[in-house]
């Protein structure tokens, strides 16, 4: 599922943010990922997500090379991962509804065959009144349950999510959990950078710990 050997990066001429990273994830896996804040967690998420290159070693995603693949092999391949960001990403001139339903648009699904999924998702993550709403009037709460439903309604093979509770309250935190854990129990790969350590606890799941550019499995 996925491979680093001895990756490292740096941006330009600075000190390696990444140092010899070597992991490997097994299909159908759930994993934290985990450390202190600037350790990298992020850096090594785009990485996964082919929005970044490694400065040196290999880097294996869903089974392929990423530094052999053309610019349409990584766009392929990137469609079959699932990724929140931080900064959420939503497109402004897209309703709620319309923004997590995108994915099963650009698959070619016809809507008749996805709304009431979409519905369905809208209404789990708390957004059921929402759903008509722009971006713009969303919190950041809302807009953080709004990019995580976008992420997972195409059951993607792998979910790459980037602090996914850090703008919710614990209820809605452990119910978006429960929806992780469910998505991995269908057999998609997840993992999630976290400063949470109480949602961590929650979880018998392997921690990947970045310190120092170096990486640990716990």
């Amino acid at each position: 599922m996925i491979r680093f050997d001895n990756v490292g990066l740096r941006y330009g001429a600075g000190p390696e943010i990444l140092r010899d990273v070597t992991f490997h994830v097994l299909p159908g896996s759930f994993h934290f990922l985990t450390g202190p804040s600037g350790a990298g967690k992020t850096t090594l998420l785009r990485l996964l997500f082919m929005s970044l290159r490694p400065t040196r070693g290999l880097v294996f995603v869903l089974g392929e090379n990423v530094s052999a693949l053309s610019p349409e092999g990584r766009a392929e391949l990137r469609r079959r991962i699932g990724i929140v960001f931080q900064d959420f990403r939503l497109l402004d001139h897209l309703t709620t509804w319309e923004n997590v339903a995108l994915p099963l648009r650009v698959m070619g699904k016809r809507e008749q065959d996805y709304g009431d999924d979409v519905t369905d998702l809208l209404r789990w993550v708390g957004l059921g009144d929402r759903m008509h709403a722009y971006p713009e009037v969303l919190s950041g709460g809302e807009k953080q349950r709004a990019a995580i439903a976008r992420a997972v309604i195409g059951r993607p093979e792998l979910l790459l999510a980037d602090e996914p509770t850090g703008n919710v309250d614990p209820v809605i935190a452990n119910r978006l959990l429960r929806l992780f854990v469910e998505l991995n129990r269908l057999g998609t790969s997840v993992i999630i950078a976290t400063h949470d350590h109480a949602l961590m606890d929650q979880l018998d799941a392997p921690r990947l710990t970045l310190l120092n550019g170096h990486l640990q499995i716990r």
